[in-house]
């Protein structure tokens, strides 16, 4: 039977937090599919398809990673695709309750789904997209936190945003 894990979030943008926990559930399942969600209550500074983009070429060596994005809920997502088992990361101790209880309602929407939970690297410990988000809108230099491809986007994006012809509508 293949062991197939979904891992859902924003990635806006992929840190290299999300990097690392992809390649240690990569090692343990045969499949990992990287959910991008386009419904959240954060907005988003990248587009859905832009997140999607640079997540699949963080991960274009792993032949067992699929990137795809998704809407609505994860738990329909998860039946639609046939996985029972869903990875979260715990960064720290602050992360465990709300992860607990998003595993306890997905679990309580769908008994046959569970929740696996992975720490990433204590170097990536501390990463979060929105401090990288807000590094990067401030002029900092965020190469440490992310993967080449998605710092020169974050520069791109910020600069967009900041010309007089940017604004959030023309993403």
């Amino acid at each position: 039977m293949t062991q197939r894990v979904l891992y859902p979030g924003t990635f806006d943008p992929t840190t290299n937090g999300h990097t690392d926990l992809v390649r240690r559930a990569a090692a343990v399942f045969d499949e990992v599919v990287v959910a991008v969600a386009s419904d959240t209550f954060k907005i988003p500074l990248f587009p859905l398809e832009k997140r999607v983009e640079l997540a699949q070429m963080i991960f274009a060596d792993l032949d067992n990673v699929e990137v795809t994005g998704f809407e609505g809920l994860t738990v329909d997502y998860a039946e639609k695709r046939g996985i029972r088992l869903i990875l979260r990361g715990l960064r720290a101790v602050s992360d465990f309750e709300f992860e607990f209880q998003l595993a306890t309602m997905n679990r309580r929407i769908d008994s046959k789904l569970e929740t696996v939970f992975l720490t990433p690297d204590e170097q990536y410990s501390f990463i979060s997209s929105s401090l990288v988000r807000e590094i990067a809108r401030l002029g900092g230099d965020v190469s440490q936190f992310v993967h080449p491809s998605v710092a020169s986007a974050l520069s791109r994006q910020i600069a967009t945003l900041h010309s007089p012809a940017g604004s959030r509508a023309d993403r």
